[in-house]
């Protein structure tokens, strides 16, 4: 690995250090020591980078207090990953220099099979860390916990609300596929919903999340990276003083959610953006234990992501009327989930290999049974024609 350091400020923790708890197993970045990461691990940083977040002062600098919360929580069963805290990475002269250096470290970090959690800063940061994955040179699906698209128009400044426009701009493109958990539709115009379901992107619904949260399980398990808005949590369950959307994510809810992200075999990266530098301690501990849940997926995982032999899987064949070909799903003997096959591949489409096995529900393969195409195959489809 290259050397990150020079990225870094090191972390200060004035709280007391609570036995058997996180801060005495996370491995910090002090004045005297920068930790040797070692693989297979999980490293924490802060990018405390306002100067296009929205509605915070792009003067803002970083807040500790997630840290001292985070310490103060006991380790889950089974941890067995070395956890790091990097520190912070302070804002470049420009904000170009910021975005380099959260590229170069997630980029560094992801080669050497670490995952990067991230606390920013503004949400524009998850171009940064999709630019970390463009030395990979593998496609990516990125899945955002938000209320609105943030779209935007690649024609105007790159902003925390309006990013995603730029990310779709980049060249060459890896990104394959973008997922939405949480949209609320009167903060989505018609033409941006439009677009979306031109681009076959995936769009889970605050109302839907709510009516059966395990919906949005497998567009976790189906992406690369996580970016969560943090101001798409109910403000009542945050700071009303600086987050104001009445409605959204009830605090267990988006704990669930990074659960679920965690334990997903592909998740590389993970993100907290648009967190208010001056916000109370009750969103601070919210911040600290949603990384919690994080953490404690990742230490479940079981190795379960279908790529190459399929054996310890049990292979099931759908016929359906009116369809010329047959739909295949598998089940995991390990964990009980299920994927779908979308048999579209040659020597020409190799980069796609790993997205032609779609995470699934078994509704999906219930509705299949009742001749119901689903969704999620016919955009799958669309995406690698």
């Amino acid at each position: 690995m290259k050397d990150i350091s020079i990225y870094f400020q090191p972390v200060q923790i004035n709280a007391e250090i609570k036995g058997n708890s996180l801060g005495e197993i996370i491995e910090s970045h002090t004045e005297a020591n920068f930790p040797t990461i070692e693989n297979n691990a999980i490293a924490i940083f802060e990018v405390p980078e306002y100067r296009n977040a929205h509605n915070i002062d792009a003067a803002a600098t970083s807040n500790n207090n997630f840290r001292e919360a985070l310490y103060a929580l006991y380790k889950g069963d089974n941890w067995t990953r070395h956890v790091y805290d990097l520190g912070v990475v302070m804002p470049g002269e420009n904000i170009e220099d910021t975005y380099f250096a959260v590229a170069q470290i997630v980029s560094e970090l992801v080669k050497a099979e670490v995952i990067p959690v991230i606390i920013g800063g503004g949400q524009d940061l998850t171009l940064a860390c999709y630019r970390g994955f463009e030395s990979l040179e593998r496609m990516i699906n990125i899945c955002a916990v938000d209320s609105e698209f943030d779209l935007g128009d690649p024609n105007e400044n790159l902003n925390s609300k309006g990013y995603v426009s730029h990310l779709l701009m980049q060249r060459p493109c890896y990104l394959f596929n973008y997922s939405t958990i949480g949209v609320q539709r009167p903060f989505v115009d018609k033409k941006s919903l439009d677009l979306f379901e031109k681009l076959y992107f995936d769009v889970c619904r605050l109302g839907e999340f709510t009516a059966d949260p395990k919906i949005a399980e497998p567009f976790l398990r189906n992406s690369d990276v996580l970016s969560i808005d943090f101001s798409s949590i109910k403000a009542s369950e945050t700071d009303a003083t600086f987050y104001k959307n009445p409605n959204g994510f009830y605090a267990e809810h988006i704990c669930q959610i990074a659960k679920y992200a965690g334990i997903s075999d592909k998740m590389s990266c993970f993100g907290i953006f648009d967190i208010h530098p001056n916000q109370n301690d009750t969103a601070a501990n919210l911040i600290a234990q949603v990384i919690w849940y994080f953490m404690d997926g990742v230490s479940q995982r079981v190795g379960d992501f279908p790529i190459g032999s399929k054996k310890s899987y049990t292979k099931f064949h759908v016929q359906m009327d009116d369809f010329t070909d047959e739909l295949v799903f598998y089940k995991s003997d390990r964990s009980g989930r299920w994927w779908l096959e979308v048999k579209y591949l040659d020597e020409e489409n190799k980069r796609y290999e790993r997205h032609c096995m779609v995470p699934c529900s078994k509704l999906d393969y219930d509705n299949a049974i009742k001749s119901a195409i689903p969704d999620l195959w016919w955009r799958t489809l669309q995406k690698l024609s």
